[in-house]
């Protein structure tokens, strides 16, 4: 995969702006954001975040999903979508550095907001065309989400994909990693929160890991993610009889 030097990507580096609108807010707690907020953030063409649940990973990759559609232009349509009142303001706070003027390519996808993102391409018979005039809400969730990737790729851009296994059965993650190391190749870029041992293993990424100190880019043979799985397949036996007996 081509390495681009940091002028050359859509998204260099992430920060958080030093006159913040709420300082008392939520997510300045957790340890992977407080450390945005000291030190910033540097990406690469493929940038992977693991780390537990509730660590931060989806509220660090929404917020730059957000502010980086906040800067696309009006006639880029189903990018993803807009920010919902559930969603963490923290994407108000963000800089981002990177090539200009931005490429208007790639896709912001996530499981909670996948059917919504459908539903308004289903709704155009024009939109429809890309997709042989099936519905993506008539497919199978994996499936659909599949289809509305590979008719992404086409235009250069950014492509943030919050836990996108959550779709995808074994070998259909495997294509999804195919499809995104193709889209990096030809000069766009991944950000990628994913709890999957699989996708974290996307060639030349650079891996994030998130914990109670923050976050730190870690080989793929030393992510917790990994070495839990590897240890359960060693011996699921001596995991469950644990679960099941203490």
């Amino acid at each position: 995969m081509p390495a681009p030097t940091g002028g050359d990507l859509p998204l260099s580096r992430v920060r958080v702006r030093a006159d913040v609108t709420d300082p008392g807010a939520w997510f300045w707690g957790l340890p992977g954001v407080a450390q945005l907020r000291a030190a910033g953030m540097e990406l690469a063409p493929v940038t992977v975040v693991v780390g537990e649940n509730g660590s931060g990973k989806s509220t660090l990759v929404e917020a730059v999903a957000h502010a980086w559609s906040a800067s696309l232009t009006a006639a880029v349509k189903h990018w993803g979508p807009l920010p919902s009142a559930e969603d963490a303001d923290l994407w108000r706070d963000l800089e981002l550095a990177g090539e200009r003027p931005r490429p208007q390519g790639g896709v912001w996808l996530r499981g909670e907001a996948m059917h919504d993102v459908f539903t308004g391409i289903d709704s155009a018979a024009s939109e429809l065309r890309a997709f042989d005039g099936v519905p993506l809400n008539a497919r199978s969730h994996g499936e659909g989400f599949l289809a509305l990737l590979e008719s992404r790729t086409t235009e250069r851009g950014l492509w943030v994909l919050d836990e996108p296994e959550s779709a995808l059965s074994f070998r259909s993650s495997l294509r999804l990693m195919a499809l995104l190391h193709g889209v990096a190749a030809t000069g766009s870029q991944v950000l990628l929160a994913t709890h999957s041992p699989v996708l974290a293993a996307l060639p030349g990424a650079r891996v994030y890991e998130l914990d109670g100190a923050g976050f730190t880019a870690r080989p793929w043979a030393e992510l917790d993610l990994v070495q839990d799985w590897q240890s359960f397949f060693d011996a699921p036996e001596r995991l469950l009889r644990h679960l099941l007996d203490g």
